[in-house]
């Protein structure tokens, strides 16, 4: 009896420390109190994986960000849709896969050095999808962006004014007018971005950084990697600036703080490539009272999920077409079993490889196994690391998995067990023992693609056509101006707008499929414009408005203006 007694103690006080010490790795409560509608900040960078101090990196100085984590959640298991930002960033802010909505060669608006490529052009994604902001700012919400956009379907010079309230660099929830409304606000930072580790004096000391197996340990390869570091610390910096002004405002307590990366290392084998090191991104996010301190979450996440995600927080409902998942908040949905991530053209250069990722195995599926892995990227072969690759190679010098990367030719399919291999180098495709592992992957990338309507099967000059017929930029129809008042019932358009007995209302219309209106009230030069999303209400008096059409892809209509009187 004693025996049992005191091993039932030893298991009592041996479960007390594992859920007292032990990371939290369970999502939240479906009990939790949720705000209503809480402040949400994105603070966003480019090109970095998880070096980061809360993710184990010893050599990273990220006080910052590492205590933003101590106060909220780590997530481990984040990947991206594509491992370069204008894809990938056309995804996160419509929730669909870029693959499904044209958006997935880098980039439309390129104009190159070569000719025959089709564009420059503005893809046109499907008339329903709408970025996520368009659905927050229809329920209230203040939404701005500072300042990066590059979602691949806005006309040139020509940002869809319909997707913000403040799209510029000095875009800032504090502009709002009335600051109790709540808002939604991004932060972009750049200097994280690849090009940023080319000529940038460094701090670091570049003998203390680790060489992934693919470089040779060289001086070039080192400096570079000890720049990024350099850079991730000064990233580190902004981001606390970002902290102090919500504590401020006295609002910490009431925003919810996302941290992400668009994708991973802008280092070459990492950006632009859908290996661990080209997809898979640092996520840390801080929710006061709903995120228990300190908490690891492990679940899978894509970063098509983080708008839809959003949209819960916001207690705004998920439109049915968008493939994002929300992961927090009262519309959370069934963690993901797996991710995917798509490699297309890339400047000057075409490609095509498709790869799904679970909780250990990541599959790839080159498209173009006759050709070599290092197509042409002049832009990216301006890399430090690049160029000693290319020398070394010229020379005949590289050894080991630093010549995997230069074959010349590519296996149909890759296959790696990330958790014992990190830096996708071991190929287990051909591995009997991995063979149940290889058929279940393949299956799951063939059905994604059916599910999403992966357009990579189309030419880019055929989804060229199709937004833009005959190469030419389609125009948003102008919106016109339907009144609701004595002797015209919503009947007739009243362009030229007129006097009428009120009350009454004005609503806006637009033939184009899918265009989003924008109206101002204000008379200035540059205006403040609204999204419309409903009739616009005259008890008395005289009312001027200013309205245009957007749609995605298309030429904004032209402005037109009326002025309505209500006796």
């Amino acid at each position: 009896m004693k025996i049992i007694s005191y091993f039932s103690v030893f298991v009592f006080l041996l479960g007390f420390l594992q859920c007292k010490y032990a990371p939290e790795k369970k999502q939240l409560s479906a009990q939790i109190n949720f705000p209503e509608r809480p402040n949400i900040l994105w603070i966003s960078c480019e090109d970095i994986s998880p070096r980061i101090g809360c993710y184990g990196d010893e050599i990273a100085q990220t006080p910052n960000i590492d205590k933003l984590a101590t106060e909220g959640a780590r997530y481990t298991n984040v990947f991206t849709s594509a491992p370069v930002c204008a894809p990938c960033r056309s995804g996160i802010i419509t929730g669909m896969y870029q693959t499904t909505i044209g958006t997935q060669h880098m980039r439309t608006s390129h104009r190159g050095r070569v000719e025959g490529l089709p564009t420059p052009y503005s893809t046109v994604p499907p008339h329903y999808v709408k970025a996520f902001t368009e659905y927050l700012r229809s329920a209230g919400y203040y939404c701005t962006n500072n300042v990066k956009t590059d979602y691949q379907f806005a006309g040139f010079g020509e940002e869809p004014i319909t997707i913000w309230d403040e799209s510029s660099r000095t875009a800032h929830y504090r502009n709002r007018k009335n600051k109790d409304q709540p808002f939604f606000a991004v932060f972009n930072y750049t200097m994280t971005h690849e090009s940023q580790t080319w000529k940038a004096p460094f701090k670091t000391n570049p003998s203390s950084v680790v060489i992934p197996p693919y470089y040779p340990d060289t001086e070039p390869v080192r400096k570079s990697i000890a720049r990024l570091y350099d850079n991730i610390a000064s990233l580190d910096s902004i981001v606390g600036v970002r902290l102090i002004e919500l504590e401020e405002d006295g609002l910490v307590e009431n925003t919810v703080v996302f941290f992400w990366s668009d994708h991973g290392d802008g280092l070459p084998r990492g950006k632009r490539w859908p290996y661990e090191s080209g997809t898979k991104v640092p996520m840390v996010i801080r929710w006061p009272g709903v995120i228990k301190a300190g908490t690891v979450v492990d679940e899978l996440i894509s970063s098509i999920d983080w708008g839809p995600t959003v949209l819960s927080l916001a207690n705004v409902p998920k439109p049915v077409h968008v493939q994002g998942k929300a992961f927090l908040g009262k519309q959370r949905e069934k963690p993901r079993e797996y991710t995917f991530s798509a490699r297309d053209r890339f400047d000057e250069s075409y490609d095509m490889v498709r790869s799904v990722r679970d909780k250990q195995f990541r599959y790839m599926r080159n498209y173009y196994p006759n050709e070599p892995y290092i197509i042409w990227v002049p832009y990216r072969n301006q890399s430090p690391i690049m160029k000693e690759l290319l020398r070394l190679h010229a020379e005949d010098k590289l050894v080991g998995p630093q010549k995997l990367w230069f074959s010349n030719t590519r296996p149909p399919e890759e296959l790696y067990d990330c958790i014992t291999d990190p830096h996708n180098i071991h190929n287990l495709a051909d591995d009997p023992a991995y063979e149940d592992v290889l058929v279940r992957m393949r299956n799951r990338l063939d059905q994604w693609r059916s599910e999403t309507r992966d357009m990579g099967d189309l030419n880019e000059s055929q989804i060229k056509e199709m937004g833009w017929p005959g190469g030419i930029q389609p125009i948003t129809t102008k919106p016109h101006f339907i009144p609701n008042a004595q002797g015209n019932r919503n009947a007739e358009i009243a362009d030229d707008g007129g006097t009428f007995k009120g009350p009454m209302t004005i609503s806006l219309y637009c033939a184009t499929q899918g265009a989003s209106l924008a109206y101002t009230l204000d008379q200035s030069e540059n205006p403040d414009w609204k999204l419309y999303n409903g009739p616009i209400r005259l008890e008395s008096g005289i009312l001027t408005i200013r309205a245009k059409a957007i749609r995605y892809g298309y030429k904004h209509s032209e402005e037109v203006s009326a002025t309505f009187k209500a006796e």
